[in-house]
């Protein structure tokens, strides 16, 4: 299977400007199983995040002046968990964090770091976006090795996997005349050992395509750093959801994000801060990888860099620069 190839904004249309906090901070993460069945851990998850929160906005407001802009956000696992209802874990998930005392100010949906559908007046319109397909079609792949270049190996658009370095070669022979010695694997850029990381971004199902858990966590960090147009129209833009409003049946009914909290500063941010279990460790180590493999819109980036300046905040140049984490005790 074949990534059709995505242009992005400056090449057919003007960019759409986004409405941009200083932070963006993650609080946490749980399977819906967890939510549904051990409420009260993450209650108590909850609670810890608190001081935490704060201590970040404060530390916002230090930096960027005390009108700093800081937003709250949690990533729903619907790609992965799809058969949960939507009503019981919104409600379980909302009510331990108010008593938490949290305020979460956007709901995302993972599936939507898949495709995300447009909504307009509540409901979808038109053919989803295909995010998913966008970002894996900007990858820049590892330079040509001899695993490549002799056909041991497919290239990542066409195997699904992607490396920080240069891969491993065993001691096989490819003759009796002339045996290979064995190469360890080597990471670029090292200093003076390697850490090599080899991660899988999706596998194919005939014609279905399964995006791997690091791969849509990815494509979140960039959802949240405000740096991908569809047509240079932003791929998601938040739905005002009342608390009076029934939850859908179906988790495709709902918006990719949804905005709780009808005062909340911008979805998108210069800069993002993920607080999650320590668990997630390797998944964050391949999001870096991912994120420093991506050859990102030149014009996007532009325009995000030239809005920070008006307001004297410096946007590194390296998306994966922007990307912050907090990595907790907890199972």
């Amino acid at each position: 299977m074949r990534l059709p190839t995505y242009r992005e904004a400056s090449e057919e249309s003007s960019i759409a400007p986004l409405p941009m906090a200083h932070l963006s901070i993650e609080i946490g993460h749980f399977s819906l199983e967890e939510i549904l069945d051990e409420t009260e851990r993450v209650r108590s998850e909850f609670r810890g995040v608190v001081p935490l929160v704060h201590a970040f906005t404060e530390r916002a407001r230090v930096e960027f002046g005390p009108e700093a802009r800081v937003s709250t956000c949690y990533l729903l696992d619907d790609y992965f968990q799809p058969g949960f209802e939507p009503a019981k874990v919104l409600d379980r998930l909302l009510d331990a964090a108010g008593d938490a005392g949290l305020q979460i100010d956007y709901l995302a949906r993972e599936s939507g770091c898949h495709e995300a559908p447009v909504f307009a007046g509540g409901v979808a319109v038109g053919d989803p976006i295909p995010v998913a397909e966008m970002v894996a079609a900007r990858l820049v792949a590892q330079p040509e090795d001899e695993e490549t270049a002799t056909g041991g190996r497919p290239p990542t658009s066409e195997s699904g996997w992607l490396c920080n370095g240069r891969r491993e070669r065993t001691g096989r022979s490819r003759s009796a005349m002339h045996p290979e010695q064995y190469r360890p694997p080597q990471e670029y850029g090292r200093r003076e050992h390697s850490i090599f990381l080899d991660v899988e971004l999706w596998h194919d199902r005939g014609e279905a395509r399964r995006w791997s858990c690091p791969f849509l966590a990815a494509v979140w960090q960039l959802l949240r750093l405000g740096m991908l147009r569809y047509h240079g129209a932003a791929v998601m833009e938040p739905q005002q959801w009342s608390a009076e409003r029934e939850w859908p049946g179906r988790w495709k009914d709902l918006p990719p994000v949804v905005r709780l909290n009808p005062y909340a500063e911008p979805f998108t941010a210069y800069r993002t801060l993920s607080m999650l279990p320590k668990r997630y460790l390797p998944i964050e180590h391949a999001v870096r990888v991912m994120l420093d493999h991506l050859a990102l819109d030149d014009d996007v980036a532009a325009h995000v860099a030239a809005l920070g300046a008006a307001e004297q905040v410096t946007v590194p140049p390296k998306v994966v620069e922007r990307v912050g984490h907090l990595l907790l005790d907890g199972t």
